[in-house]
């Protein structure tokens, strides 16, 4: 994960893209706070996966969004900032599909823009039960 989000980054670099990374690793606590948002506790909610149910509580998704000449983090999927007349944040989702992520914006039944997950083929459950990447899947 760690290798393929450093080419992210300089490949959107190269490309006049600024990405910043707004959350990687997440504590079972912390999944529960972004999951009782906009339920139980004010703000829109952000995620449908409870502590244990998100490749974050593994280390196998990061979020990001696109940093502006000011330093400002824009959230913005729409800006335009390397000016070529496409969104930057489709153009990172693309080229995060290249490396071979997943993005949360291609996903039917709750969009979630930010995301980008690698599964190495384990679903939610077997992480759960303790299953992990192998070395070689996840240099």
């Amino acid at each position: 994960m760690k290798k393929r989000k450093n080419e992210l980054l300089e490949r959107a670099a190269a490309i006049d893209i600024n990405v910043v990374i707004t959350d990687e690793t997440r504590s079972m606590e912390r999944q529960d706070q972004l999951y009782e948002q906009g339920r139980s506790t004010s703000g829109n909610i952000v995620t449908n996966a409870r502590g244990g149910e998100s490749y974050h509580n593994y280390g196998l998704a990061i979020d990001y969004a696109l940093r502006g000449n000011n330093g400002e983090v824009i959230w913005d999927i729409h800006y335009d900032g390397n000016d070529n007349g496409e969104s930057d944040w489709f153009e990172v989702a693309d080229l995060a599909k290249e490396l071979g992520f997943e993005w949360g914006g291609d996903w039917e039944s709750f969009r979630d823009y930010p995301h980008l997950q690698m599964d190495f083929g384990l679903s939610i459950n077997q992480l759960q039960r303790g299953m992990r990447p192998t070395p070689e899947e996840n240099p």
